[in-house]
């Protein structure tokens, strides 16, 4: 195979996987119309169609789609081979796709982000915040971070945080108006700051450890949101109680602000692993990150 069949094949995997030309080229960091062009030039040596275009998306054939499973094993075992030989003899550099949740992002990577940067100064970061679970296999990312170790098949999981709970809290003037619950039948006076998954449009349920077993409870709300920073100011501005994580909590600049509420009934969260395919862990860029992240933990 020569090289530019090579990666006209590379560019066509990019376009399956991301599902229209602009977002290919923008992955690759190269131009639209030279994405477009690699394509034409792949299907006239083929002989056949690839994709199905239409006004909004770009859909595979049953060519394409039979073309992509046969040569994508491929070319990532390719890949990996060359990258591999090139890691003998080079400091860690090339691209390293991250997935984790808001809150890991603020807790585990933020405070270090700039220092790793600094340290391998040959590796990219592209960070994907995202609360919802990712399948890093499925998305071609090379490291994730969240909670519990159950995973994949063919994924580790390194401990990253231990275990800790989700608290509840509310402004002082919110409670000076409403009064402070003492147990759960008492919510249903106060209003809840809702948190929204944005990946199945589903409202989080309050759920507390009452006496070692789960509790739902049902509360009404005037505000809803699918970002820590807004349910933070929501609590702050007095418009209900809210949930955050106690490291979270910690990170507020003016946390005294933020009074705990039946403390005896809050929620404790599994521990929060770094987890990543057993191929990816063997590079050296990707070992690099995962290594610091480790050691920044103090795990």
């Amino acid at each position: 195979m020569n090289n530019v069949l090579y990666n006209q094949i590379r560019i066509f995997q990019s376009i399956a996987r991301e599902g229209n030309i602009s977002a290919a080229a923008r992955k690759l960091e190269i131009t639209p119309p030279s994405v477009s062009n690699a394509l034409k030039l792949l299907e006239e040596h083929i002989g056949h169609p690839l994709f199905v275009r239409t006004t909004r998306r770009i859909e595979l054939t049953e060519t394409g789609q039979r073309f992509l499973e046969q040569t994508a094993a491929a070319v990532e075992s390719l890949e990996k081979s060359l990258e591999s030989i090139r890691d003998q003899n080079h400091e860690p550099s090339g691209m390293v796709r991250i997935t984790l949740s808001r809150f890991a992002y603020l807790l585990i990577l933020k405070p270090v982000m700039a220092e790793f940067c600094q340290q391998y100064p040959g590796i990219k970061l592209e960070i994907s915040v995202f609360d919802g679970t990712v399948n890093i296999i499925e998305e071609h990312f090379d490291l994730g971070i969240r909670f519990g170790d159950i995973l994949e098949g063919g994924v580790v999981a390194r401990p990253l945080m231990k275990s800790f709970r989700e608290g509840l809290y509310a402004s002082s003037a919110y409670l000076a108006e409403h009064g402070t619950p003492e147990v759960p039948a008492d919510l249903s006076h106060h209003q809840l700051i809702g948190y929204r998954f944005i990946t199945n449009n589903r409202i989080l349920p309050l759920i507390l450890n009452d006496c070692g077993e789960q509790l739902t409870v049902e509360m009404p709300g005037q505000l809803i949101s699918n970002d820590i920073d807004v349910m933070a100011d929501g609590i702050r501005n007095g418009l209900g109680i809210g949930r955050l994580f106690e490291p979270i909590w910690q990170l507020q600049p003016d946390q005294e602000q933020f009074i705990p509420v039946m403390e005896s009934y809050w929620k404790t969260y599994p521990p929060v692993y770094l987890y990543y395919p057993k191929s990816a862990g063997k590079t050296k860029r990707v070992k690099a990150l995962i290594d610091f992240l480790i050691a920044a933990t103090g795990r």
